[in-house]
């Protein structure tokens, strides 16, 4: 059992949490995730480690009530306690002074692009993240990652704080202005292929967090499978990070259409079940 010791509301629908979790506190690296399990009949969900505090034996994990895990899970409090929590997964970050580091987070990407963040700036690398949402009141993470001393610059798409318009206007400007030696792109599959296209022209290194196509965590489902480089890929095992430059985005946007597709027949089906839809 996993007690929750501190919850913070974020934005309307994302909550950060700090779990007591020792074993794992004092053993992971930026880029690793857990799985958690809230029950005994729960799904296995994968969160990254988002930070941790040996003080009290916790690790910071932040989540978006999307599905029915994830909904339960941010309606936990303090004092609750999640059944299992597994880690620390997957390959961490690969960490080294590139020189000028562009960290880009989409939505609650920039949660996981937080703990990347604060490690590339503790190997001696000059910090610019670019973080993404909606509007102004979905923006995360933006004063944690001022104080570790990095530049953010933020982007709305309804221009209610910052940028007016996409995180790729601002990684645009920056390619113009200076010189970019790394790039981290985390979120949407639409964001991190259009950094990709525009860092490839000037043959700037960078990586593409693909957690976000991660179900089980352990290789067995098949339904992270990637090709990077004409391999192929299990992203919980392999990853969460590839070369942005090498990813096949039209087969990893087919297969997730694909895999919405058939959560939307299962669910008409299942609504449909013996004439419920019906009224019988």
């Amino acid at each position: 059992m996993h007690k929750i010791l501190k919850k913070t509301q974020l934005s309307p629908d994302v909550v950060q949490f700090e779990v007591e979790a020792p074993l794992i506190c004092n053993s992971w690296k930026a880029g690793n995730f857990i799985i958690f399990r809230i029950h005994e009949e729960g799904e296995r969900v994968p969160l990254t480690i988002a930070d941790s505090n040996s003080e009290n034996g916790s690790i910071t994990i932040i989540v978006q009530g999307i599905g029915k895990s994830t909904k339960h899970l941010v309606s936990l409090n303090e004092g609750d306690v999640i059944q299992d929590i597994v880690g620390p997964l997957g390959n961490p970050t690969h960490i080294e002074k590139y020189g000028t580091c562009v960290i880009m987070g989409g939505g609650v990407g920039t949660a996981e692009a937080y703990p990347i963040a604060k490690a590339l700036k503790e190997a001696g690398n000059k910090m610019i993240a670019i973080v993404g949402a909606r509007n102004k009141e979905l923006v995360i993470m933006e004063e944690e990652l001022k104080s570790i001393g990095v530049d953010v610059k933020v982007s709305t798409d309804d221009g209610s704080h910052g940028h007016h318009g996409l995180v790729t206007d601002i990684l645009q400007k920056l390619m113009d202005s200076e010189k970019v030696d790394f790039v981290l792109a985390i979120g949407p599959l639409p964001m991190m292929r259009a950094v990709s296209e525009m860092t490839r022209k000037d043959g700037i290194t960078t990586m593409v967090s693909l957690n976000s196509v991660m179900v089980d965590g352990t290789g067995m489902c098949g339904a992270c499978r990637v090709t990077v480089g004409g391999k192929t890929h299990f992203v919980c095992v392999d990853g969460p990070e590839f070369d942005g430059h090498q990813v096949d985005y039209k087969e990893l946007g087919q297969r997730q259409r694909i895999y919405l597709a058939d959560e939307k027949e299962s669910l008409e089906r299942f609504l449909h079940k013996d004439g419920a839809c019906q009224g019988k």
